[in-house]
Formats: C-alpha cells, sequence, structure tokens
C-alpha cells in the first residue's frame, strides 16, 4: 500500500508540474524562457516525496512531454521541446528534484529545506543556461542574462513559498520521507 501511495503522490506532482508549466508567462523581450511556477512544484516535489520519487515524478512529467502531449509552457508538447532553447532547464527537473529531496533529507525546519530547494534551483539553472550558451552560440555571461537573471528574484520568492508550505506538509504528515 505504500509504494502505491508514493506512486500516487509521484503522478499528481507530475501533474502539479503540468499545471505550473501552462501558467506560462512569455516575455519575448526579455528573454525567450517563459515564467512559470515549475520550479515551485519540481523543488517541492523532492522534499516532498524524496530523492527517488521526487525525481520520479518529473521523469513522468518529461515523458509526457516527449510523446506530444502538451504539458510544457505554453502548451507545447514533443520532443522539439526537450531539443529547444528549454530542454536543459527541463532535462534537469529530475536531478534538481533528487537533489533536494536528498538534501533535504528527514528536515523538518524552513533554513534547511529552503538549502536544499536552492540547490535544486542552482542545478536547473546550471543546466539551462549551459544548454542554452551551446544551443543559441551564446557566451556564458549572454546565456545568464537571458537564461537566468531575469528570473532569480521570482524563482527566489518561489522557493521560499515552497519551503513554507514543505514545513508545514512535513510537520501535518510526519510519515513523510
Amino acid at each position: 500500500m505504500h509504494d502505491v501511495r508514493k506512486l500516487v503522490s509521484a503522478s499528481l506532482f507530475a501533474s502539479l508540474t503540468v499545471v505550473g508549466a501552462l501558467t506560462a508567462l512569455q516575455l519575448p523581450f526579455l528573454t525567450r524562457v517563459p515564467f512559470t511556477l515549475q520550479i515551485f512544484f519540481v523543488l517541492l516535489a523532492g522534499v516532498l516525496l524524496g530523492p527517488g520519487w521526487g525525481a520520479a515524478s518529473q521523469l513522468v512529467y518529461l515523458a509526457l512531454g516527449a510523446v506530444g502531449l502538451p504539458v510544457f509552457a505554453g502548451a507545447h508538447g514533443g520532443v522539439g521541446v526537450l531539443l529547444g532553447p528549454d530542454g536543459g532547464y527541463l532535462w534537469a527537473f529530475p536531478l534538481a528534484a533528487f537533489l533536494s529531496g536528498f538534501l533535504g533529507g528527514r528536515s523538518r525546519g524552513f533554513w534547511p529545506l529552503l538549502g536544499s530547494m536552492l540547490a535544486g534551483l542552482l542545478l536547473i539553472y546550471a543546466g539551462g543556461v549551459l544548454w542554452l550558451a551551446w544551443l543559441l552560440r551564446l557566451s556564458l555571461l549572454q546565456a545568464l542574462a537571458v537564461g537566468m537573471f531575469p528570473f532569480v528574484f521570482f524563482d527566489l520568492v518561489k522557493i521560499c513559498l515552497a519551503a513554507a508550505l514543505a514545513v508545514r506538509v512535513r510537520r501535518a504528515l510526519p510519515e513523510l520521507p
């Protein structure tokens, strides 16, 4: 029964990541990468489900998009999205969920959970920025300017909110990893 609950939870977080993607706000004058709520759910999946199931939830999300379902930002789907400008961020989602879950461990405190989510966020930025630099033939500074700098403030707000929510959920549900 425990594995069924984990499977359902991973499916729920894959679905929540879809919802986060569909809240995309594109600012073409600033960057080609849209503002979304995905990071909130990716990192929350890691700390609430643990590293394995958190990563699994994001692998399910990527698989849904890879087969063509419109689950990525802007209601897009297909392998082309995974190979396009957003690909580096998307490929980093399972790794970031794993890392935040691993570092967050069984912590119920805000600061340790926030720190684990910050590490996951940095991993997402690394994957996305490096992919942008390679794909679009940008310098590292140019890739940072379009792929990270516009998002830092809002992503920090998102992970602070996610960490606060994780603390409340973990205290309410002590059986979580």
